[in-house]
Protein backbone atom coordinates (compact mmCIF):
# COMPACT_ATOMS: atom_id res chain seq x y z
CA UNK A 1 0.00 0.00 0.00
CA UNK A 2 1.40 3.31 -0.92
CA UNK A 3 1.69 5.37 2.44
CA UNK A 4 2.84 9.23 2.80
CA UNK A 5 2.10 9.53 6.38
CA UNK A 6 0.86 7.17 9.24
CA UNK A 7 -3.01 6.06 9.45
CA UNK A 8 -3.30 7.77 12.46
CA UNK A 9 -2.23 11.29 10.65
CA UNK A 10 -4.08 10.28 7.13
CA UNK A 11 -7.09 9.88 9.47
CA UNK A 12 -6.99 13.39 11.22
CA UNK A 13 -5.58 15.49 7.89
CA UNK A 14 -8.71 13.72 6.09
CA UNK A 15 -11.04 14.41 8.32
CA UNK A 16 -10.00 17.93 8.81
CA UNK A 17 -9.77 18.71 4.66
CA UNK A 18 -13.29 17.24 4.68
CA UNK A 19 -14.97 19.51 7.10
CA UNK A 20 -13.52 21.99 5.30
CA UNK A 21 -15.08 21.46 1.94
CA UNK A 22 -11.56 20.29 0.20
CA UNK A 23 -11.52 16.64 -1.16
CA UNK A 24 -8.64 15.23 0.65
CA UNK A 25 -6.95 13.48 -2.70
CA UNK A 26 -6.16 17.05 -4.47
CA UNK A 27 -5.06 18.07 -1.33
CA UNK A 28 -2.67 15.47 -0.87
CA UNK A 29 -1.37 15.40 -4.68
CA UNK A 30 -0.34 19.45 -4.85
CA UNK A 31 3.48 19.63 -3.92
CA UNK A 32 4.62 21.20 -0.74
CA UNK A 33 4.62 25.03 -0.79
CA UNK A 34 7.15 27.17 0.73
CA UNK A 35 5.80 26.81 4.35
CA UNK A 36 5.61 24.94 7.49
CA UNK A 37 2.72 22.69 7.29
CA UNK A 38 -0.24 22.51 9.30
CA UNK A 39 -0.51 19.90 12.17
CA UNK A 40 -2.76 17.54 10.54
CA UNK A 41 -0.11 17.24 7.68
CA UNK A 42 3.23 16.55 9.40
CA UNK A 43 5.08 13.58 9.21
CA UNK A 44 6.57 11.57 11.98
CA UNK A 45 10.44 12.20 10.92
CA UNK A 46 13.30 9.57 12.51
CA UNK A 47 16.95 10.10 12.38
CA UNK A 48 19.88 8.05 12.68
CA UNK A 49 23.32 9.29 13.19
CA UNK A 50 23.60 12.87 14.52
CA UNK A 51 26.76 13.96 14.09
CA UNK A 52 26.92 17.05 11.83
CA UNK A 53 25.56 15.94 8.43
CA UNK A 54 22.71 14.32 10.15
CA UNK A 55 21.84 17.12 12.48
CA UNK A 56 21.77 19.31 9.44
CA UNK A 57 19.08 17.19 7.26
CA UNK A 58 17.06 16.99 10.61
CA UNK A 59 17.39 20.20 10.72
CA UNK A 60 15.79 21.08 7.47
CA UNK A 61 13.39 18.56 7.90
CA UNK A 62 11.42 19.77 10.77
CA UNK A 63 9.94 22.56 8.31
CA UNK A 64 8.08 19.36 7.24
CA UNK A 65 7.51 16.72 9.83
CA UNK A 66 7.87 16.44 13.66
CA UNK A 67 11.61 15.19 14.73
CA UNK A 68 10.11 11.98 16.75
CA UNK A 69 12.71 9.66 17.29
CA UNK A 70 17.07 9.67 17.00
CA UNK A 71 19.24 6.91 17.21
CA UNK A 72 23.19 7.13 17.29
CA UNK A 73 25.82 4.70 18.56
CA UNK A 74 27.60 7.29 20.61
CA UNK A 75 25.35 8.14 23.98
CA UNK A 76 26.79 11.49 24.27
CA UNK A 77 25.80 12.13 20.06
CA UNK A 78 22.39 11.30 20.76
CA UNK A 79 21.22 13.20 23.92
CA UNK A 80 23.36 16.12 22.84
CA UNK A 81 20.66 15.84 19.35
CA UNK A 82 17.49 15.17 21.68
CA UNK A 83 18.65 17.99 23.57
CA UNK A 84 18.68 20.20 20.57
CA UNK A 85 15.67 19.17 19.46
CA UNK A 86 14.01 19.66 21.89
CA UNK A 87 12.97 16.87 24.98
CA UNK A 88 10.37 15.29 22.98
CA UNK A 89 12.32 12.89 20.72
CA UNK A 90 12.70 9.22 22.04
CA UNK A 91 15.99 8.50 21.94
CA UNK A 92 17.98 4.57 20.73
CA UNK A 93 21.07 3.17 20.53
CA UNK A 94 20.42 0.68 17.54
CA UNK A 95 18.59 1.98 14.95
CA UNK A 96 16.19 -1.26 14.24
CA UNK A 97 14.39 -0.97 17.82
CA UNK A 98 13.93 2.53 16.65
CA UNK A 99 11.73 1.41 13.37
CA UNK A 100 9.49 -0.12 15.69
CA UNK A 101 8.24 3.28 16.64
CA UNK A 102 4.71 3.59 15.07
CA UNK A 103 4.81 7.11 15.11
CA UNK A 104 7.83 6.98 12.61
CA UNK A 105 6.18 8.13 8.62
CA UNK A 106 10.28 9.18 7.43
CA UNK A 107 13.93 8.09 8.33
CA UNK A 108 16.79 10.76 7.80
CA UNK A 109 19.87 8.65 7.72
CA UNK A 110 23.00 10.47 8.40
CA UNK A 111 25.41 7.21 9.55
CA UNK A 112 28.46 6.53 8.12
CA UNK A 113 29.02 5.16 5.02
CA UNK A 114 29.49 1.55 5.30
CA UNK A 115 25.80 1.61 7.09
CA UNK A 116 23.91 3.12 4.41
CA UNK A 117 22.50 0.33 2.60
CA UNK A 118 21.38 -1.86 4.96
CA UNK A 119 19.79 1.10 6.86
CA UNK A 120 17.61 2.11 3.92
CA UNK A 121 17.17 -1.90 3.36
CA UNK A 122 14.86 -1.72 6.96
CA UNK A 123 13.96 1.78 7.05
CA UNK A 124 11.66 0.92 3.57
CA UNK A 125 10.90 -3.11 4.79
CA UNK A 126 9.35 -0.97 7.68
CA UNK A 127 7.27 0.69 5.56
CA UNK A 128 9.20 4.29 5.99
CA UNK A 129 10.09 6.64 2.90
CA UNK A 130 13.99 7.55 3.02
CA UNK A 131 16.59 11.03 2.55
CA UNK A 132 19.90 9.20 2.75
CA UNK A 133 23.20 11.03 3.30
CA UNK A 134 25.40 10.53 0.24
CA UNK A 135 27.41 8.18 -1.09
CA UNK A 136 24.47 6.10 -1.52
CA UNK A 137 26.68 2.62 -1.26
CA UNK A 138 29.93 1.01 0.14
CA UNK A 139 30.28 -1.01 -2.91
CA UNK A 140 28.62 -1.18 -6.61
CA UNK A 141 27.29 -4.51 -5.59
CA UNK A 142 25.75 -2.74 -3.21
CA UNK A 143 23.95 -0.95 -5.36
CA UNK A 144 22.59 -3.91 -7.00
CA UNK A 145 20.97 -5.11 -3.82
CA UNK A 146 19.05 -1.95 -3.56
CA UNK A 147 17.98 -1.39 -6.85
CA UNK A 148 16.53 -5.19 -6.42
CA UNK A 149 14.71 -4.46 -2.82
CA UNK A 150 14.58 -0.94 -2.22
CA UNK A 151 13.61 -0.29 -5.81
CA UNK A 152 11.06 -2.51 -6.22
CA UNK A 153 9.19 -0.95 -2.95
CA UNK A 154 6.38 1.67 -3.13
CA UNK A 155 8.91 3.90 -0.76
CA UNK A 156 10.05 7.15 -2.15
CA UNK A 157 14.13 7.19 -1.47
CA UNK A 158 15.82 10.63 -1.77
CA UNK A 159 20.12 10.89 -1.73
CA UNK A 160 21.62 13.42 -0.46
CA UNK A 161 23.35 14.39 -3.33
CA UNK A 162 22.07 17.80 -2.52
CA UNK A 163 24.09 20.25 -5.19
CA UNK A 164 21.23 19.08 -7.74
CA UNK A 165 18.64 21.30 -5.90
CA UNK A 166 21.38 24.45 -6.22
CA UNK A 167 20.63 26.19 -8.65
CA UNK A 168 24.13 26.88 -10.24
CA UNK A 169 24.57 23.31 -10.54
CA UNK A 170 21.29 22.47 -11.97
CA UNK A 171 21.60 25.42 -14.17
CA UNK A 172 24.81 24.43 -15.62
CA UNK A 173 23.29 21.21 -16.24
CA UNK A 174 20.73 22.14 -18.18
CA UNK A 175 22.60 24.80 -20.28
CA UNK A 176 25.18 21.68 -21.16
CA UNK A 177 22.03 19.52 -22.21
CA UNK A 178 20.41 22.39 -24.12
CA UNK A 179 23.57 22.43 -26.13
CA UNK A 180 24.59 26.02 -24.80
CA UNK A 181 29.01 25.50 -25.01
CA UNK A 182 27.62 22.88 -28.38
CA UNK A 183 28.51 19.44 -28.15
CA UNK A 184 29.83 18.21 -24.62
CA UNK A 185 33.35 16.89 -25.06
CA UNK A 186 35.25 16.91 -21.69
CA UNK A 187 34.52 17.14 -17.91
CA UNK A 188 37.00 17.79 -15.30
CA UNK A 189 36.26 17.33 -11.80
CA UNK A 190 38.41 18.42 -9.38
CA UNK A 191 37.89 17.53 -5.14
CA UNK A 192 40.81 18.01 -2.47
CA UNK A 193 43.51 16.14 -1.41
CA UNK A 194 43.04 13.13 0.81
CA UNK A 195 44.08 13.66 4.45
CA UNK A 196 47.16 11.62 5.56
CA UNK A 197 47.82 10.65 9.18
CA UNK A 198 48.88 7.92 11.52
CA UNK A 199 49.92 5.37 12.94
CA UNK A 200 47.43 6.08 15.81
CA UNK A 201 47.42 4.31 18.79
CA UNK A 202 44.35 2.24 19.51
CA UNK A 203 42.70 3.28 23.56
CA UNK A 204 39.67 1.72 25.26
CA UNK A 205 36.65 1.69 23.60
CA UNK A 206 34.97 4.89 25.76
CA UNK A 207 31.61 3.34 27.17
CA UNK A 208 29.49 6.41 25.63
CA UNK A 209 30.07 4.41 22.42
CA UNK A 210 28.99 0.98 21.10
CA UNK A 211 31.99 -0.07 19.12
CA UNK A 212 30.85 -3.37 17.32
CA UNK A 213 27.48 -1.79 16.44
CA UNK A 214 29.37 1.18 14.77
CA UNK A 215 31.86 -1.43 12.81
CA UNK A 216 28.65 -2.90 11.17
CA UNK A 217 29.59 -5.38 8.52
CA UNK A 218 33.63 -4.46 8.47
CA UNK A 219 36.12 -6.34 10.61
CA UNK A 220 36.27 -5.83 14.24
CA UNK A 221 39.14 -4.09 14.89
CA UNK A 222 40.52 -2.22 17.66
CA UNK A 223 39.39 0.93 19.05
CA UNK A 224 40.69 4.27 17.50
CA UNK A 225 39.30 7.56 17.53
CA UNK A 226 40.31 8.63 14.42
CA UNK A 227 38.45 5.88 12.92
CA UNK A 228 34.72 7.06 13.85
CA UNK A 229 33.27 10.09 13.78
CA UNK A 230 33.95 12.63 10.99
CA UNK A 231 37.32 11.07 10.11
CA UNK A 232 35.98 7.21 9.13
CA UNK A 233 36.35 9.11 5.57
CA UNK A 234 39.79 8.63 5.61
CA UNK A 235 39.68 4.76 5.81
CA UNK A 236 38.76 2.11 3.35
CA UNK A 237 37.09 0.35 5.24
CA UNK A 238 34.62 2.50 5.78
CA UNK A 239 34.40 4.67 2.84
CA UNK A 240 36.48 6.07 -0.17
CA UNK A 241 37.60 9.63 0.99
CA UNK A 242 37.58 12.60 -1.30
CA UNK A 243 36.35 10.09 -4.06
CA UNK A 244 32.97 9.31 -2.68
CA UNK A 245 32.73 12.54 -0.32
CA UNK A 246 33.40 15.00 -2.69
CA UNK A 247 33.39 13.17 -5.80
CA UNK A 248 29.68 11.69 -4.88
CA UNK A 249 28.86 15.84 -5.44
CA UNK A 250 30.88 16.50 -8.34
CA UNK A 251 30.84 13.48 -10.58
CA UNK A 252 27.08 13.11 -9.72
CA UNK A 253 27.09 16.22 -11.45
CA UNK A 254 29.11 15.73 -13.98
CA UNK A 255 27.13 12.49 -14.93
CA UNK A 256 23.71 14.36 -14.63
CA UNK A 257 25.07 16.61 -17.72
CA UNK A 258 26.78 13.83 -19.28
CA UNK A 259 24.06 11.84 -19.83
CA UNK A 260 25.56 8.43 -20.40
CA UNK A 261 27.35 5.80 -19.18
CA UNK A 262 30.94 4.80 -18.51
CA UNK A 263 32.63 2.42 -20.69
CA UNK A 264 36.45 2.23 -20.17
CA UNK A 265 38.14 3.79 -16.76
CA UNK A 266 42.30 4.43 -15.79
CA UNK A 267 43.70 5.66 -13.39
CA UNK A 268 47.03 6.35 -10.87
CA UNK A 269 47.27 7.04 -7.27
CA UNK A 270 48.66 6.26 -4.00
CA UNK A 271 48.48 4.34 -0.95
CA UNK A 272 49.50 5.20 2.24
CA UNK A 273 51.52 2.31 3.69
CA UNK A 274 51.57 3.39 7.52
CA UNK A 275 50.21 0.67 9.92
CA UNK A 276 46.96 1.98 11.39
CA UNK A 277 47.14 5.52 9.93
CA UNK A 278 44.89 6.45 7.00
CA UNK A 279 44.85 4.29 3.58
CA UNK A 280 42.73 6.01 1.09
CA UNK A 281 44.81 6.58 -2.11
CA UNK A 282 46.37 10.16 -2.12
CA UNK A 283 47.86 11.89 -5.30
CA UNK A 284 44.92 10.34 -7.59
CA UNK A 285 43.88 10.73 -10.73
CA UNK A 286 41.37 9.05 -12.68
CA UNK A 287 39.87 9.33 -16.73
CA UNK A 288 36.95 7.93 -17.68
CA UNK A 289 35.25 7.10 -20.80
CA UNK A 290 31.92 7.15 -21.73
CA UNK A 291 29.34 5.85 -24.04
CA UNK A 292 28.42 8.77 -25.97
CA UNK A 293 32.51 9.64 -26.44
CA UNK A 294 32.72 12.18 -23.52
CA UNK A 295 35.69 12.11 -21.14
CA UNK A 296 35.71 12.67 -17.53
CA UNK A 297 38.83 13.51 -15.49
CA UNK A 298 38.83 13.33 -11.69
CA UNK A 299 41.97 14.26 -9.97
CA UNK A 300 42.68 15.99 -6.28
CA UNK A 301 44.77 19.12 -7.55
CA UNK A 302 43.52 22.24 -9.27
CA UNK A 303 40.29 24.22 -8.34
CA UNK A 304 37.83 22.61 -6.60
CA UNK A 305 34.64 22.29 -8.93
CA UNK A 306 33.82 21.21 -12.31
CA UNK A 307 34.57 22.59 -15.82
CA UNK A 308 32.43 21.07 -19.01
CA UNK A 309 33.75 21.89 -22.16
CA UNK A 310 32.34 21.85 -25.39
CA UNK A 311 33.06 22.97 -29.04
CA UNK A 312 31.10 25.77 -28.65
CA UNK A 313 32.71 27.14 -25.41
CA UNK A 314 32.88 26.30 -21.60
CA UNK A 315 31.65 26.93 -18.35
CA UNK A 316 32.94 26.33 -14.57
CA UNK A 317 30.88 25.96 -11.60
CA UNK A 318 31.15 25.20 -7.99
CA UNK A 319 29.59 26.07 -4.61
CA UNK A 320 30.47 29.83 -5.23
CA UNK A 321 30.60 30.25 -8.79
CA UNK A 322 28.43 29.71 -12.32
CA UNK A 323 30.92 31.12 -14.49
CA UNK A 324 31.81 31.28 -18.48
CA UNK A 325 31.03 32.90 -21.74
CA UNK A 326 27.69 30.78 -22.41
CA UNK A 327 27.03 32.18 -18.80
CA UNK A 328 27.54 36.03 -19.50
CA UNK A 329 25.35 35.40 -22.59
CA UNK A 330 22.42 34.43 -20.39
CA UNK A 331 21.42 37.84 -20.05
CA UNK A 332 20.74 38.69 -23.37
CA UNK A 333 19.47 35.14 -23.92
CA UNK A 334 18.54 33.51 -20.86
CA UNK A 335 17.21 30.30 -20.05
CA UNK A 336 13.71 30.54 -18.10
CA UNK A 337 13.56 28.35 -15.16
CA UNK A 338 10.13 26.70 -16.67
CA UNK A 339 12.27 25.31 -19.58
CA UNK A 340 14.58 23.04 -17.23
CA UNK A 341 14.45 19.35 -18.93
CA UNK A 342 16.57 17.68 -16.71
CA UNK A 343 14.00 16.50 -13.85
CA UNK A 344 10.66 16.30 -14.36
CA UNK A 345 8.93 17.28 -10.88
CA UNK A 346 10.00 20.50 -10.10
CA UNK A 347 8.10 22.77 -7.94
CA UNK A 348 8.37 26.12 -9.73
CA UNK A 349 6.98 27.29 -6.46
CA UNK A 350 10.25 27.02 -4.86
CA UNK A 351 13.06 29.80 -5.04
CA UNK A 352 16.07 29.51 -6.40
CA UNK A 353 18.57 28.67 -3.83
CA UNK A 354 22.35 28.06 -3.61
CA UNK A 355 24.84 27.29 -1.28
CA UNK A 356 24.59 23.95 0.77
CA UNK A 357 22.73 24.98 3.67
CA UNK A 358 19.86 26.86 1.39
CA UNK A 359 20.31 24.24 -1.09
CA UNK A 360 19.58 21.36 1.16
CA UNK A 361 15.93 22.93 1.81
CA UNK A 362 15.38 22.89 -1.33
CA UNK A 363 16.26 19.21 -1.70
CA UNK A 364 14.47 18.29 1.31
CA UNK A 365 11.58 20.09 -0.38
CA UNK A 366 11.29 18.02 -3.18
CA UNK A 367 11.80 15.08 -0.66
CA UNK A 368 8.53 16.07 0.99
CA UNK A 369 6.76 16.91 -2.59
CA UNK A 370 7.61 13.53 -3.83
CA UNK A 371 6.37 11.79 -0.57
CA UNK A 372 2.94 13.87 -1.43
CA UNK A 373 3.23 13.08 -4.85
CA UNK A 374 4.61 9.93 -5.05
CA UNK A 375 7.03 10.61 -7.49
CA UNK A 376 10.73 10.19 -8.07
CA UNK A 377 12.60 12.58 -6.55
CA UNK A 378 15.89 14.92 -8.16
CA UNK A 379 18.15 12.16 -6.43
CA UNK A 380 16.71 8.90 -7.15
CA UNK A 381 17.78 5.75 -6.32
CA UNK A 382 18.65 4.03 -9.94
CA UNK A 383 20.82 7.69 -10.46
CA UNK A 384 22.39 7.60 -7.49
CA UNK A 385 23.68 4.18 -7.99
CA UNK A 386 25.10 4.87 -11.09
CA UNK A 387 26.98 8.17 -9.87
CA UNK A 388 28.35 6.52 -7.02
CA UNK A 389 29.11 3.70 -9.10
CA UNK A 390 31.21 5.64 -11.16
CA UNK A 391 32.95 6.61 -8.06
CA UNK A 392 33.47 3.22 -6.59
CA UNK A 393 35.14 2.60 -10.16
CA UNK A 394 37.45 5.72 -9.54
CA UNK A 395 38.60 3.77 -6.49
CA UNK A 396 38.80 0.70 -7.98
CA UNK A 397 41.25 1.66 -10.93
CA UNK A 398 43.53 3.54 -8.96
CA UNK A 399 43.81 0.05 -6.87
CA UNK A 400 44.73 -1.97 -10.00
CA UNK A 401 46.74 0.74 -11.88
CA UNK A 402 45.58 -0.23 -15.13
CA UNK A 403 42.91 0.39 -17.58
CA UNK A 404 39.78 -1.09 -16.97
CA UNK A 405 37.01 -1.79 -19.39
CA UNK A 406 33.16 -1.55 -17.83
CA UNK A 407 29.99 -3.47 -19.01
CA UNK A 408 27.04 -1.29 -17.86
CA UNK A 409 24.30 -3.62 -18.92
CA UNK A 410 25.74 -6.36 -15.97
CA UNK A 411 27.70 -3.78 -14.19
CA UNK A 412 30.50 -5.31 -14.16
CA UNK A 413 34.63 -5.55 -15.64
CA UNK A 414 35.08 -7.34 -18.79
CA UNK A 415 37.03 -9.88 -18.07
CA UNK A 416 38.89 -9.19 -15.10
CA UNK A 417 38.44 -11.44 -11.71
CA UNK A 418 41.00 -8.81 -9.85
CA UNK A 419 38.16 -5.64 -10.71
CA UNK A 420 35.43 -7.49 -10.04
CA UNK A 421 36.57 -8.76 -6.72
CA UNK A 422 36.18 -5.38 -5.54
CA UNK A 423 32.78 -5.14 -6.51
CA UNK A 424 31.93 -6.38 -3.00
CA UNK A 425 33.71 -6.21 0.32
CA UNK A 426 33.66 -8.92 2.60
CA UNK A 427 30.98 -8.61 5.79
CA UNK A 428 31.05 -9.98 9.29
CA UNK A 429 29.17 -12.32 10.51
CA UNK A 430 25.97 -11.18 11.85
CA UNK A 431 25.93 -8.07 9.97
CA UNK A 432 25.75 -9.58 6.54
CA UNK A 433 23.55 -7.02 4.11
CA UNK A 434 20.08 -8.39 3.26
Amino acid sequence: MVRSFSSRRQFIGQSALFASGLPWFKRASQPAKERPRARVERAGVAAVGMRYQGSVITEKARMYGDIVAIADVDRHVREQARASFGSTPRIYENYRDMLNNQSIDVVLIGAPDHWHTQMLIDAVAAGKDVYCEKPLTLTIDEGKILRDTVGKSSQVVQVGTWQRSDHRFRRAVEMVRQGRIGKLKKVTCNTDKNPQGGPFKPTPVPSHINWDLWQGQTANVPYMPERCHYTFRWWQEYSGGKITDWGAHHIDIAQWAIDSLPVRIEGQGRFPTVENGYNVATDFSAKILYANGVELHVADTGRRGILFEGDAGRIFVNRGTLAGTPVDALQDYPLPREAFTCYAHDNQERPERTGKLDAIVNHMGNFFDCIDSRHQPISDLESQHRSVSTCHMVNIALRCNRPLIWNSNREMFVNDPQANGYLRREQRAGFEIG
